[in-house]
């Protein structure tokens, strides 16, 4: 019994392994295949003064929804429309010349066909993200980005998995290419995300959320250690500026200095600031957007969780990392 649950739990492993790599060499295959329809696609988006609109039916019905969101927080208008909603009174949204996107495994998805001589009345441009190029869908659109796989990586090639990933990747791609003829952005990305820690740290700047003036830490490189750890007990960010005339820093105790320092003197009564404080820290300028703040603190081999923050010199305060992924209540 038990050397069948082993012998399961290893095919199902290589069956999952075995489902990755199929999808992922599907979408190599079909970026091989790119050609001078992306480019075309492009042309006809960034032609029409509308909005895009995603259509397709179930599991691609669920992927035009995301290439649609991905579309609309790049910089193009569009949405998602269910073809069967569209053939019951929701056509009303489309205007004349609206961009039409059409995903179809098959390339002759029913309500989709229905739709083709629909969409030519609102001289909507058609773009078929299409499994069959040679399909009646594939024959009546504009422009076809080949999503043709060779089979589904299910076990059983019946389950929309490789085919899936790949209209997803084109409309990714299409995404992509959108972006570099419209020089998006990563300001123009914060500003459509405002929300979320995407938008938090393209959008702050480290001034926004340090703690500076009596939220600090600020001892002078005289101090005794017990000074420093009252200091620091007092104002709890886990390290205390050491700075001197006009607050130009001259070091940072950490909570790692401060027992380090414990474990290397038997007496501390003699031990001062100067004594345990890392002298030349990695700081930052309080124009630092968050994003560059936590790259400073994370990609590098040692992390680190606080970072004076300097400008002309001086010391204003902290920035912890704690306080780029926790919004501030205040």
């Amino acid at each position: 019994m038990i050397a069948e649950i082993v012998d399961s739990k290893a095919n199902c492993l290589s069956s999952a392994r075995v489902t990755m790599e199929c999808e992922a060499e599907a979408i190599k295959c079909a970026a091989r295949r790119l050609d001078g329809g992306v480019s075309k696609a492009v042309e006809m988006i960034l032609a029409s003064s509308g909005k895009v609109v995603v259509s397709g039916v179930g599991k691609s019905g669920l992927v035009g929804q995301k290439i649609a969101a991905t579309l609309t927080s790049t910089g193009t208008k569009a949405f998602f429309l269910h073809p069967s909603e569209a053939l019951h009174g929701d056509l009303g949204v489309y205007s004349p010349g609206d961009v039409s996107i059409l995903i179809s495994n098959s390339g002759a998805t029913a309500e989709l066909v229905k739709l083709v001589p629909l969409l030519r009345q609102f001289h909507s441009p058609l773009i078929g993200i299409l499994g069959n190029v040679n399909s009646p869908l594939g024959k009546h659109v504009d422009v076809v980005l080949d999503g043709t796989v060779g089979q589904e990586a299910d076990p059983c090639n019946i389950v929309p998995t490789s085919s899936a990933v790949v209209a997803m990747a084109l409309g990714d791609a299409l995404g992509s290419a959108l972006m570099v003829a419209r020089k998006f952005t990563l300001e123009d990305y914060a500003r459509l995300h405002p929300g979320g820690q995407l938008g938090r740290n393209l959008c702050l700047t480290v001034r926004d959320v340090m703690h500076q003036g009596d939220a600090v830490a600020w001892v002078h490189a005289r101090k005794s250690l017990k000074e420093v750890v009252i200091e620091m007990t007092r104002h709890p960010l886990g390290a205390a500026c050491v700075v001197g005339n006009e607050n130009k820093l001259e070091g940072m105790i950490t909570d790692g200095d401060v027992r380090r320092a414990l474990q290397n003197h038997d007496d501390i009564r003699s031990v001062a600031a100067a004594d345990i404080m890392c002298r030349k820290p990695t700081t930052i300028h309080p124009h630092a957007s968050l994003k560059d703040a936590l790259q400073l603190m994370e990609d590098r081999p040692s992390q680190i969780s606080v970072l004076p923050v300097l400008e002309d010199g001086r010391c204003l305060g902290l920035l912890r990392i704690h306080d780029i992924y926790t919004p501030s209540l205040s």
